[in-house]
């Protein structure tokens, strides 16, 4: 069972920007990224604008990752939740056992359940305020 623990930057309609930007400053490699539009199950209802922004992209930069996404159209980015820090397990019980500590005397954002990026995902601002992406990545 693996975890690592990865800062995770949330824009406003700029994530792409932002990673041609840290990948040319930090010499960053693109590991994924997904659109909005290309969520399998994304609503009919989101706009030519909404799906051509970054749902989720991951940055190899040196030994490390960086993750970033937008959020969507007219939705601002709450303070304290522009950087993010993201929990990443091969295991997706180990991360409802991390979400669920986390959320103790904290606030659950999004419940931890499967997403189209993740067989486990979960948001949530633990005790402290600080906001934690519980992440399950099956390899």
């Amino acid at each position: 069972m693996t975890v690592k623990v990865t800062p995770y930057i949330t824009l406003e309609g700029r994530a792409k920007e932002a990673i041609q930007f840290y990948g040319d400053v930090l010499n960053g490699e693109v590991l994924s990224m997904m659109t909005y539009g290309d969520m399998p199950e994304m609503p009919n209802t989101f706009t030519d604008e909404l799906k051509n922004l970054v749902a989720h992209a991951k940055l190899r930069i040196g030994d490390t990752e960086l993750m970033l996404s937008d959020s969507p159209v007219g939705t601002p980015v709450e303070s304290g939740k522009r950087v993010t820090i993201c929990i990443t397990t091969n295991d997706v019980e180990h991360g409802r056992q991390i979400f669920e500590a986390l959320r103790q005397g904290g606030q659950v954002n999004m419940p931890f359940q499967e997403a189209p990026f993740s067989p486990g995902f979960g948001d949530v601002t633990d005790q402290f305020g600080v906001t934690f992406q519980v992440y399950s990545e099956i390899d």
